[in-house]
């Protein structure tokens, strides 16, 4: 009896693990939303309208979630969730402290290659 219920469990929990971004995505993601967070100074253009950094994060975390297995890597987060509205199709842009208004998918590419250079060059760790 026990058998064909851990079958049926594990045959369940199967395609959410399929599904499921890796560890090295989720870090790399991550990097990016909490690199648009802790922009002090800085405004999230989204439709027209200015947003701060924490609001900015709470809708990239949002159109993420909502997102779900669309969003498999930090490439499709940018081009999914981060670079444009959904709604209307506009770019979303930054305004950095300095006044540089930037559209955030060239901003986050950069950033992830910042991210990942940074990341190639650490010491691996046993």
């Amino acid at each position: 009896m026990r058998t064909p219920l851990v079958i049926l469990l594990l045959l369940l929990l199967i395609p959410s693990v399929l599904r499921a971004r890796d560890a090295r995505e989720e870090k790399r993601i991550e990097h990016l939303l909490q690199t648009v967070e802790s922009l002090k100074g800085a405004a999230f253009i989204r439709n027209g309208t200015e947003y701060d950094a924490k609001d900015a994060g709470k809708h990239l975390r949002m159109k993420l979630k909502l997102a779900g297995d669309r969003v498999k890597t930090a490439e499709d987060f940018i081009e999914r969730c981060a670079s444009r509205s959904s709604f209307s199709g506009d770019a979303y842009k930054i305004r950095l402290p300095d006044g540089t208004i930037t559209e955030t998918a060239p901003f986050f590419r950069a950033k992830l290659r910042e991210f990942d250079d940074a990341t190639s060059k650490s010491p691996m760790r046993f």
